[in-house]
């Protein structure tokens, strides 16, 4: 049977009289090759271009309440900070997967709903009794400690209807959404969604009164170390980790492809994730990239809050560990 013809380009192969003149000719067809690549795309164990970073709750919070003064949530629609990772040309990420931001709602103030792709959870720092987020018309009280979900595609926006200025971090996977692609976004056509009931039990809300007296009862991970994970509900791409350190006791992490984000719930301590060594306290933000190790020691009874990815490192199969 015969062969159908090949039809050549106008650049012939066949007068290569060396590599380069092939490179050359590669180039012309939109063509690399892949024995000599500058850059391996297959390498021995991770390659991380983020780096662990630390953020103080103190210079943030300084830095919101500064914005309340000249960023109104009518035209700013969300009146936030980003703590993106300091490496070089990076705006927002602060890891690979994932992004946290510090989020101040003033005392009075409502911030419009909308929804998007990505799915998002908010952490809170500071808050007076009737602060809400209102997710899909329901209106969810937010209290210092608290723990909140917004899966994608819920309607959601705030509303705080106390005297005191509230203060929270917010978490969301919208990284991964652009870097894969499927960003939708819009805006709810009343403003803030119009509030059809409250409740304080909803199942996307953690609330810290609950949560924390079931952390302090689990089993220790290792002395004075005890982990709870919250949920149900969760989200398909992150997940949320309560972790108690006595004071004085020590948490050592192995290295894994998880990339993680911590927020201290309550205490203080000390850290090293990578190269970096770091104090922290109360409503601090620290991020440590996959393949790093860390550890953490409390100076006084501390709980953080661990977000991190292997929800989706495990729906791949890319979930691995390291020793120390």
């Amino acid at each position: 049977m015969n062969q159908p013809a090949i039809n050549r380009t106008d650049n012939d192969f066949d007068s290569a009289a060396d590599l380069p003149a092939l490179y050359k000719l590669l180039d012309g067809v939109k063509m690399k090759n892949g024995w000599a690549k500058p850059t391996p795309s297959i390498y021995p164990t991770p390659r991380q271009a983020f780096i662990p970073a630390h953020w103080h709750y103190a210079d943030a919070r300084a830095a919101l309440h500064a914005a309340g003064r000249l960023v109104g949530t009518e035209w700013a629609e969300r009146r936030n900070l980003i703590m993106a990772n300091p490496i070089p040309g990076n705006d927002y990420p602060t890891v690979s997967t994932l992004v946290g931001a510090y989020q101040m709602v003033k005392g009075g103030e409502t911030a419009r709903s909308h929804r998007h792709t990505p799915n998002a959870m908010r952490v809170v720092i500071e808050a007076a009794e009737n602060t809400f987020t209102v997710v899909d018309g329901i209106k969810i009280p937010m209290l210092p400690g608290d723990i909140l979900l917004t899966p994608n595609w819920c309607y959601h926006g705030h509303s705080n209807d106390s005297r005191q200025d509230a203060y929270w971090i917010d978490f969301l996977d919208a990284p991964l959404v652009q870097y894969l692609g499927p960003m939708f976004y819009n805006e709810h056509p009343n403003g803030l969604e119009p509030v059809t009931g409250v409740d304080a039990k909803h199942p996307m809300r953690f609330a810290f009164h609950d949560y924390h007296p079931k952390l302090l009862a689990a089993a220790e991970t290792s002395p004075g170390v005890r982990l709870l994970e919250l949920g149900p509900p969760t989200l398909v791409t992150f997940d949320r980790t309560v972790v108690s350190i006595k004071s004085g006791a020590k948490w050592t992490c192995e290295r894994s492809t998880g990339n993680r984000i911590y927020t201290v719930v309550a205490g203080k301590g000390r850290s090293r994730a990578g190269e970096l060594e770091f104090n922290w306290q109360r409503g601090d933000m620290f991020a440590v990239p996959s393949w790093n190790a860390h550890w953490y020691e409390a100076a006084e009874d501390a709980v953080l809050l661990q977000v991190s990815d292997d929800p989706l490192m495990r729906l791949l199969n890319w979930n691995r560990t390291g020793p120390a």
